[in-house]
């Protein structure tokens, strides 16, 4: 899919001296614009005196009592004016004292102007005269005040004893508060600098978010409060006056098929417009990622998104993980998936397997001189992502994975509700250095998963399901500025990434052939598998069936019990064999046939202490035969997809080898540090790939 681009049309060349033209018509506009905000007081200056001289003067002027009394009047109403101004001043400091003092100049000055020129009129001397010298004066004055109160910046400055954000800061109780420069960003967000007085801590503002939402009527998570790095009594706050995302974010489409993996991902949008961006694998370091919110939150719109992103990548493997809804959530876009697992068992063989893989690629990034995964190497980029992780793994195989993946390329995608210490270890969260946290119920859980600076601040996602989408994200390479503005996810069509999937086909890679040995039976033998360059053409993998209301037998489970079958008949040969050389008991005519529990036993005779019992011990035969008749079974249980077994399991077969117990369990030892079996932490053992198959 090529990015569009529009054609630019062909300009006409230019006549001579327009070019000059267009320069001086710019700057003149320039100075325009820079010269408006200064204008208003000499408009003011120059027109409202005048005209209210001449219409009082018109309408009073000509008879004296008429003129007298109009100037009485105007001149109580003046005195009355000027109070009220200096009342309604707030002068806080020493900037908002100049001000009042100003203000209430300016308006005595006006209405004993008026005063007089009601009477005299407006345009005889020395009125005109004291008009034209008075007004400009005091129009000159309120551009200086501009031009101190705006700085060469051009920034509006607003003190807690002004109006705006500081007649908040005063409402709210920030006595040791000042309030600096507020400044909309034009996309429904205000910003402001803050800093606190000698005794105060921007920790102490932090904490006052909930009543300055309550003050300006915007949610909670509104309101943010994020302190300066560079100095403690700094701080910024933002504020959401207006929901831009409320109605809706498009999915963003990839520019083009077949970038790497290294191509920032665009998921959604910001609260100010900007697009949200994962770059997780240019990142300086990986950052694995959680992901939590409660049911409705927008964690699987999230999840569509970034995996039709990576679908149409080259270089690029995804596995994911759902037992509950996998097919549901991702099957119209399954063939991007190169192993989709919804089965809770072969989801541990795929984390069983993965230490493998990983130290692997290790080796393989050793050879090639990196020190982590980059386009330049041999190996694939890979997302492993796990819904409810707390339901296939336990926490030791995760904080391995977690610790270990990082620099091989592998990036890890743990999703849950809450991701509580009962859910996910404190060990594991500590390695998801990245975040994703949609709706949280109470906003104590958003602590689970965003760190304490982006809570601190007030970025909490305390608003359930109510509002699908919205989250807050840090890390995988997102700005640490960005960690505490809202973001929406985009809205996907079932349809649209379906054929943005089915289009990446041939820019998808196959799984590269390390890692694919590595994962050894359990990747050879897994139920799903995407389409890539080289399967162009595969059918997208019917829907999984409704589940049935009676139970029903697995097919692997069938598959098991043959095998176990036929060790039990060989348990069942040895038995009898045995039992059939004891004869009857009791003997009718042994010594002890007519012997009750408290008689004493006969002695007998010691040159019949078996009772003429013979037993035939299995022909020894060499260590490379014996090791052949177990390796043979254990290939056999591959071949009908048992890859899980215990040690008792291969008693049968260590007995047919003449072998005792202690060799067997040398043997399993030595299969596991060849790499071809994996021990769990339950004694049990997984088959990653067969010992009589060539590595």
């Amino acid at each position: 899919m090529a990015p569009r681009r529009k054609a630019a049309a062909a300009a006409p060349a230019p006549a001579p001296g327009t070019g000059l033209a267009v320069v001086g018509k710019g700057i003149a506009g320039h100075l325009a614009a820079k010269a408006a905000p200064y204008t208003a007081p000499w408009i003011s200056a120059a027109a409202l005196p005048p005209l209210a001289g001449f219409a009082t003067n018109q309408m009073w002027g000509d008879a004296p009592l008429s003129a007298g009394l109009a100037s009485a009047a105007l001149a109580v109403g003046g005195a009355a004016l000027t109070t009220v101004t200096w009342r309604a001043t707030p002068a806080g400091t020493k900037f908002g004292a100049f001000r009042r003092a100003q203000a209430t100049a300016s308006v005595a000055a006006g209405m004993g102007w008026l005063t007089c020129a009601t009477a005299a009129g407006p345009f005889g001397h020395p009125m005109l005269d004291a008009w034209l010298l008075g007004g400009g004066l005091f129009a000159a004055t309120w551009n200086v005040r501009q031009l101190m109160r705006n700085g060469a910046s051009g920034d509006v400055e607003e003190t807690n004893g002004g109006g705006g954000l500081g007649a908040l800061a005063q409402a709210i109780g920030w006595e040791k508060v000042t309030v600096k420069s507020p400044k909309g960003t034009g996309k429904g967000v205000v910003r402001a600098g803050v800093e606190v007085e000698a005794g105060g801590t921007i920790e102490a503002v932090q904490g006052t978010t909930a009543r300055v939402a309550a003050a300006l009527q915007v949610p909670p998570s509104g309101v943010i409060v994020t302190p300066d790095a560079e100095n403690a009594g700094r701080g910024t706050i933002s504020l959401r006056v207006a929901d831009l995302l409320k109605d809706g974010v498009p999915f963003a489409p990839p520019d083009a098929l077949g970038m790497m993996p290294t191509r920032p991902i665009p998921v959604g949008l910001y609260a100010d417009g900007e697009v949200w961006l994962l770059d997780p694998f240019s990142a300086p370091i990986l950052q694995h990622v959680l992901v939590m919110g409660v049911t409705g939150a927008g964690k699987s719109e999230f999840l569509r998104s970034l995996v039709a992103h990576l679908a149409t990548r080259q270089k690029m493997s995804i596995f994911l993980v759902d037992l509950a809804k996998g097919r549901q959530t991702v099957g119209h876009i399954a063939d991007g998936i190169d192993w989709l697992i919804q089965d809770a068992k072969e989801a541990k063989r795929m984390l069983r397997s993965l230490p493998a893989a990983i130290k692997a690629r290790g080796d393989v990034l050793a050879s090639e001189g990196l020190d982590q995964w980059t386009p330049d190497s041999s190996l694939n980029a890979m997302l492993v992502w796990i819904e409810e992780a707390a339901d296939v793994a336990d926490f030791d195989e995760l904080e391995e994975i977690a610790r270990k993946a990082r620099s091989v390329g592998i990036w890890l995608g743990i999703s849950l509700q809450r991701a509580t210490w009962t859910n996910v270890s404190t060990d594991v969260r500590a390695n998801l250095q990245g975040s994703v946290c949609f709706g949280v119920d109470q906003p104590g859980d958003a602590g689970f998963c965003l760190p304490d600076s982006v809570t601190d601040a007030g970025a909490v996602p305390a608003w359930g399901s109510a509002r699908p989408g919205y989250a807050f994200a840090t890390g995988m390479g997102i700005p640490d500025s960005r960690w505490t503005t809202e973001a929406r996810s985009g809205l996907t069509d079932r349809d649209e990434l379906a054929a943005l999937v089915a289009a990446g086909t041939p820019y998808r890679d196959p799984l590269d052939e390390t890692t694919a040995a590595a994962l050894g039976q359990a990747y050879e033998q897994r139920a799903h598998r995407g389409t890539n360059r080289t399967t162009p053409g595969i059918p997208a993998p019917a829907p999984a069936p409704a589940a049935p209301a009676y139970p029903v037998h697995d097919l692997e489970d069938d598959v098991m019990t043959a095998a176990e079958e036929s060790a039990e008949m060989e348990i069942q040969d040895v038995y009898d064999e045995v039992m059939g050389a004891i004869p009857a008991d009791p003997e009718p005519d042994a010594p002890y046939a007519g012997l009750g529990l408290d008689d004493d036993v006969p002695d007998t005779d010691e040159d019949d202490e078996d009772g003429g019992m013979t037993f035939e011990a299995p022909a020894p035969v060499g260590t490379e035969e014996a090791r052949h008749i177990l390796y043979t079974e254990l290939d056999g249980w591959v071949q009908v997809g048992r890859l899980e077994f215990e040690p008792a399991d291969l008693i049968p077969a260590t007995a047919a080898a003449g072998r005792k117990r202690p060799w067997m369990q040398g043997e399993l030892k030595r299969l596991v540090e060849l790499g071809l079996l994996q021990r769990d932490g339950h004694g049990s053992y997984s088959i990653v790939q067969s010992p009589l198959q060539p590595a």
